[in-house]
């Protein structure tokens, strides 16, 4: 799919969830939002590094990248966009 990096929507108008903020908070890194066989997913940088032509938004101190894929479609980011196994190990020694 081709897209023009121009073609996106300001990215202003998109929101975070509170839920999403304090996710964000307890880990105390960036995210990138990118594309998964399931839509748009959140992971931490260290999974998935940030790309030049990603846009960014600022989610208190931290930064959420978002796929320039991904951007024209978003109007928030939600729990919905963490992958469900990646919370799981919470408390269990994963360190995330």
């Amino acid at each position: 799919m081709h897209s023009n990096f121009y073609d996106a929507p300001p990215h202003d108008h998109i929101t975070v969830a509170n839920e999403v903020q304090e996710y964000i908070n307890k880990r105390k890194c960036d995210f990138r939002i990118c594309t998964s066989c399931g839509g748009p997913i959140l992971l931490p940088i260290s999974m998935k590094s940030p790309k030049p032509n990603d846009f960014q938004v600022r989610a208190g101190d931290y930064t959420i990248f978002i796929s320039v894929h991904q951007v024209r479609y978003l109007h928030s980011i939600d729990m919905g966009m963490v992958p469900f196994f990646y919370d799981q190990g919470e408390g269990s020694g994963s360190g995330l």
